[in-house]
């Protein structure tokens, strides 16, 4: 790849290449943008079968947080954590404190948080060695179930669009991954009334969902081909593609993962087959919404966030109307209400003397 080229052409900040011989650490920083101020965003493990791919999911998962961050309305900037390995068998203590020492050498640019394969114990080890770390046990916790609250109304707003009602009593959703975000959204989808189709890598996760909300296990490669009326990616990202949209039988996508699709075309081609896609770094802000209360000056309150993360709903209509005002795809409309709010803030900065 040419990691310069694409820093140059997509504006990122910095990308930090950690690693650490005692632990093994091995692991990406990618700071896309500080507009709107310190770059918030998570720390994800996970296997990559490439070190290269490491770098690409890092560049783009932290231009989605800026996005993410900006269109949710926070005074952050997006940045992201990947660290490459097996979160099931590759954890250890030494590794995480190893990463907060990388992260405490950035001098606050970057904040970091629990994110795919990491959680509050691994959070926990990285604020040993720096203070530059959301989402602790003792603050605002695990945002798992913020996510999915958020994706709940997002989903609410969706179904406004689409059907004329926000009742999902009797709706069919089918949920690609039921992992911590997967599992909490189908617990709100499930006590709201909804049929659950459900499919997972992992088979507790399984068991977990069929036997708590009587949900119907697929394979996973079957996932697209369901009848259903919404499509819930909550697992990893670029699962709208050529491939897959073919296969698809649903009114709406709207789910929990980072970059859905893999390339800016396969909204548009949602949109020609009448699909609405709620783009993801709008419906799956509930967690960063939550995690950067701990930042409030009076210090976090749990209903003060949930309040927020309730706004999800009006972001997603948002989008909508811009997307039939301007006739774009959503994903390109999120974008642009995105882009115009640190474009906004950004000018506005610039007109005065930065304070010391």
């Amino acid at each position: 790849m040419e990691l310069f080229r694409t820093m140059r052409e997509f504006d990122y900040e910095n990308v930090v290449l950690c690693y650490d011989k005692t632990s093994d650490l091995k692991a990406v920083i990618a700071i896309h943008d500080t507009t709107l101020d310190p770059a918030l965003g998570g720390c994800r493990m996970w296997t990559y079968d490439t070190e290269e791919d490491a770098i690409n999911d890092a560049l783009r998962l932290a231009r989605g947080m800026t996005y993410k961050n900006a269109a949710a309305g926070l005074n952050l900037g997006g940045a992201k954590t990947v660290v490459i390995g097996n979160p099931r068998k590759d954890k250890s203590e030494a590794l995480f404190r190893s990463l907060g020492r990388f992260i405490d050498g950035l001098n606050g640019r970057y904040i970091t948080a629990e994110d795919v394969g990491t959680n509050m114990k691994d959070m926990d080890y990285i604020s040993m060695e720096t203070n530059y770390v959301a989402g602790l046990a003792e603050k605002s916790g695990d945002p798992s179930p913020f996510t999915a609250y958020g994706v709940f109304r997002g989903i609410q707003a969706a179904c406004e669009e689409v059907f004329g009602t926000t009742e999902l009593s009797g709706k069919t959703v089918a949920i690609q991954g039921v992992g911590n975000v997967g599992y909490n959204l189908a617990k709100y989808l499930h006590e709201a009334g909804a049929r659950l189709i459900i499919t997972d890598i992992f088979e507790d996760n399984v068991k977990r969902a069929v036997s708590e909300f009587n949900a119907e296990y697929v394979k996973p490669d079957d996932i697209y081909g369901v009848d259903c009326d919404i499509f819930a990616p909550c697992a990893l990202g670029a699962v709208i593609n050529d491939e897959t949209i073919p296969h698809l039988k649903c009114k709406i996508v709207a789910g929990s993962s980072n970059n859905q699709l893999k390339e800016e075309k396969h909204g548009e081609i949602l949109q020609e087959k009448g699909i609405l896609y709620v783009p993801d770094f709008i419906i799956n802000a509930g967690g960063v919404i939550n995690v950067a209360e701990e930042l409030h000056p009076s210090g976090y309150n749990k209903e003060r966030a949930m309040r927020k993360v309730s706004m999800v709903y009006d972001n997603v209509k948002k989008v909508i109307q811009k997307s039939k005002e301007e006739n774009i795809p959503t994903c390109i409309a999120a974008d642009m209400v995105a882009e115009e709010r640190i474009k906004t803030i950004a000018g506005i900065r610039d007109n005065f003397i930065k304070k010391v």
